[in-house]
C-alpha cells in the first residue's frame, strides 16, 4: 500500500460523522451564539469530505490508467483544498483586527451557501479570487492549478498535447491517449502534496486558530453585540 492509499484509508475512518450543536454550545456558550464559528466547523468538515472523495476517486482512475479524469479530480481537489486555506487565511484577519467580524461572517455563509445557479440565495465566491488569496500562503499554488486546467480544458494541452504526437521524421501525425506518459509518474507526487497541505491546515492551522478565535469573541463579545446591525464597512 503506497502512502497515498495508506491516507485515504485513515481518512475513511477519521471524518467527522456530525457535528453536535449542544457539543459546540458546550464547549463556548458565547462564541457559538454566533453563527460565524458554527458555520467555519461546517465548512472545515465540508472540505474534508468532498477531498477525501475527489481524491479516491483521483486515485482509483489513475490505477485503472484513466489520466486525463485522474487529473481533473486533483484539479478539484486543490479547488476544495483552497477554501479550507482561505477560510484560515480569514480567521487570521479577524484576529488581527483586520477584517470586521460581521463581514467575516458574511463571507462564511457566501462560502457554505453560494451558487452559481440561482439555487440558494447567495452567490458562490469566485475560486479564481480565493486561489490568488492562498498563492500568497503557498506560492506556486495557482500556478500549478493553471497547469491541472490546461489539462482540463479542450485547449492546445487538452486536445492536441493529450491525444497526439508528431512524428518529425516521417511528417506523421499520430493519435494516441498519452495522459498516463505524459503525468503519470507525477500524479502520486501531486495528490500527496494536496493531501499534506490539508492535513496541516486541518489539524494544526484550523484548530489553533478556532480556539482563539473562539477567545476572542469571548472577548469582544459586548462589542459584537453593538455593532451587528451597523451597515457593512466598505
Amino acid at each position: 500500500m503506497d502512502t497515498v492509499q495508506q491516507n485515504l484509508a485513515n481518512w475513511d475512518i477519521s471524518r467527522m460523522a456530525s457535528i453536535p450543536v449542544a457539543g459546540l454550545l458546550s464547549r463556548n456558550p458565547v462564541a457559538y451564539k454566533w453563527k460565524a464559528p458554527f458555520r467555519s466547523w461546517m465548512l472545515r468538515e465540508a472540505v474534508f469530505w468532498r477531498l477525501h472523495d475527489l481524491l479516491t476517486q483521483s486515485y482509483a482512475l489513475y490505477q485503472q490508467g484513466h489520466g486525463l479524469g485522474a487529473r481533473i479530480l486533483l484539479r478539484s481537489g486543490f479547488e476544495t483544498l483552497a477554501v479550507l486555506i482561505y477560510l484560515n487565511q480569514l480567521m487570521q484577519q479577524v484576529l488581527d483586527r483586520k477584517l470586521n467580524f460581521h463581514l467575516f461572517s458574511d463571507t462564511t455563509t457566501k462560502l457554505l451557501a453560494g451558487s452559481r445557479d440561482g439555487s440558494t440565495m447567495h452567490q458562490s465566491l469566485n475560486i479564481m479570487t480565493i486561489l490568488e488569496k492562498c498563492d500568497k500562503r503557498y506560492p506556486g499554488l495557482a500556478k500549478f492549478y493553471a497547469i491541472l486546467s490546461e489539462s482540463a480544458h479542450p485547449n492546445y494541452e487538452g486536445m492536441i498535447t493529450g491525444y497526439s504526437k508528431v512524428d518529425h521524421d516521417e511528417y506523421e501525425n499520430h493519435f494516441s491517449n498519452r495522459w498516463m506518459e505524459l503525468y503519470g509518474d507525477k500524479h502520486l507526487g501531486s495528490m500527496d502534496l494536496c493531501m499534506k497541505t490539508f492535513h496541516h491546515e486541518y489539524n494544526e492551522v484550523w484548530a489553533d486558530l478556532m480556539e482563539k478565535l473562539e477567545g476572542w469573541i469571548e472577548e469582544n463579545d459586548a462589542r459584537l453585540e453593538m455593532t451587528k446591525n451597523d451597515p457593512p464597512p466598505e
